[in-house]
């Protein structure tokens, strides 16, 4: 926040009110839910290198989307499923957001929070095809590195190691082989995500 006094210009720094911070804290909460969204939480999560609190502080708090959820809910769908109690870590808020709109809506916590998490099935859809595609891509660029690596050791040995082309060259494919290594890394990561 900016704030004008006497035509200058002065930042004030705004102070979180306590009921902000408690909102912020974590706390538990246990649900029944299918195996295929305790599932999809955790995969999702994983692969996307986000805290599963934050995906549930994602999903969750926003209490227009919870009430979205409410809404469009199949309820006998999910008095079907097979479910099983696990406990999960929130922010409070969430779990406040939750208790608002399951009250408002006469509707069970954990059929709110399955309907969410199903919002993450498409995609986790998604990255499984772009997961593929990753794959056959870094088979590429493998080839690609081990093509340079290939070049620059032959330069070296044809103009020696501190020629200016040799040192670039070198300097150029490291660059490429760290940028491979990330790559590689997070491709590896993405195998939770087939068998989902």
């Amino acid at each position: 926040m900016v704030e004008r006094k006497n035509g200058n210009l002065e930042q004030v720094i705004v102070a979180p009110s306590l009921s902000e911070l408690r909102g912020r804290q974590s706390v538990r909460a246990t649900f029944k839910l299918s195996g295929k969204a305790i599932e999809a939480i955790s995969i999702a999560a994983a692969h996307m290198g986000i805290k599963q609190k934050s995906l549930f502080d994602h999903l969750i708090d926003d209490v227009e989307s919870l009430e979205g959820v409410a809404r469009e809910m199949e309820f006998e769908r999910f008095l079907g499923l097979r479910r099983i109690q696990k406990t999960f870590v929130l922010s409070r808020q969430t779990l406040c957001s939750l208790e608002e709109v399951s009250k408002g809506f006469d509707t069970p916590r954990d059929a709110l929070v399955e309907y969410s998490i199903a919002r993450l099935l498409p995609v986790i859809e998604e990255e499984k095809k772009k997961h593929e595609k990753r794959k056959k891509i870094l088979v590429e660029i493998q080839k690609y590195l081990e093509r340079g690596e290939e070049i620059s050791e032959n330069v070296e040995k044809t103009l020696g190691g501190e020629d200016v082309l040799s040192e670039n060259l070198k300097s150029a494919v490291s660059t490429l082989r760290g940028a491979y290594d990330v790559m590689a890394s997070f491709v590896e990561r993405g195998k939770v995500i087939e068998q989902f």
